[in-house]
């Protein structure tokens, strides 16, 4: 079901989607920027282009029968990022290409992993036969650069017999999420170097985590022509510089679904509407599914099916 509204602040208390009838505890009450501050968040995610990309391959195997390169470049801050990128078999090149953003605690070989939290393997084997190529990067203090968190994952807990306290991650959730989200702009500036990728019809596809980082990515990245936010946690304060609502004013037209759970704990169902009744542009969807966070690998055809219609 679609929502639209002209309006600036979109409060949702009571919703009806597939003949159910959703009642929230409280009104949902979402604001969407003016052209100033969006300006000014867009603004908090710019980088240094002139930084030297260094970008090497270090790494050729074979996965699924198809090539996929292992690339390290420097991102936004200096850190060596290191990401996957695989090319789909017999597609005209220059081919679309689409990013891959994972969850929290995840890391980029989620997306070769069959039958995980994100049905990962599936998606991205989806992308492939589609024709498109995938670009998948570990975020900040995930996979191989959790030596930026002293080699310790974001979710660290002690052992209960050490008598040790769980030990304080160096980075907050916003630290993450916006040095992630410029490192992806950084590969998109690497992207642009590779003749077999078409520069012009890039997309992103990000879950949990990545869903939110989506929305910053597309909000701040004009390059980003065709997003797909998967149960992207809901922020309510204005005030968050990772807040998905802070960047729907710069997306624009710009194609973007949304897919949810119904009983997503991280994203009620009222706030999800709420957000996507902000969205502007003619080229918007919402798809519900009845599940909590965890979706259904069911999830995985509607996202390509975007990228296809949209790239």
């Amino acid at each position: 079901m679609r929502f639209a509204s002209p309006n600036w602040v979109v409060v949702v208390s009571m919703i009806v989607v597939s003949a159910h009838l959703v009642v929230a505890d409280e009104p949902v009450v979402i604001e969407r920027l003016g052209e100033e501050a969006s300006l000014a968040v867009a603004a908090f995610y710019g980088y240094d282009r002139t930084i030297p990309l260094e970008a090497r391959v270090v790494e050729r195997v074979d996965k699924d029968d198809l090539p996929r390169e292992k690339i390290v470049f420097r991102g936004a801050q200096g850190f060596l990022v290191p990401a996957y990128l695989q090319l789909p078999a017999n597609a005209a090149m220059p081919c679309p290409c689409v990013l891959l953003l994972h969850g929290w605690s995840g890391s980029k070989e989620n997306w070769w992993q069959d039958g995980n939290y994100v049905s990962g393997g599936q998606l991205r084997a989806a992308l492939l036969t589609a024709g498109f190529a995938v670009f998948a990067l570990d975020a900040q203090c995930h996979g191989d650069r959790i030596s930026q968190n002293d080699f310790s994952p974001v979710n660290h807990l002690a052992d209960p017999s050490s008598g040790d306290p769980p030990r304080k991650g160096y980075f907050t959730l916003p630290e993450i999420y916006v040095q992630t989200t410029r490192d992806y702009r950084r590969a998109i500036d690497y992207l642009a170097t590779r003749s077999e990728i078409d520069r012009e019809r890039i997309g992103v596809i990000g879950y949990s985590m990545g869903g939110t980082q989506t929305f910053a990515l597309t909000g701040v990245e004009p390059r980003v022509k065709a997003a797909v936010a998967v149960a992207a946690p809901a922020e309510r304060s204005k005030y968050s510089p990772v807040a998905p609502q802070n960047f729907v004013r710069a997306i624009g037209p710009r194609p973007l679904l949304t897919i949810i759970g119904r009983a997503d704990d991280l994203c009620p169902l009222a706030h999800a509407v709420a957000l996507q009744a902000l969205l502007t542009g003619p080229a918007k969807d919402q798809v519900l599914f009845d599940a909590g966070h965890k979706l259904p690998p069911d999830y995985v055809p509607h996202a390509v099916a975007w990228m296809k219609r949209h790239l």
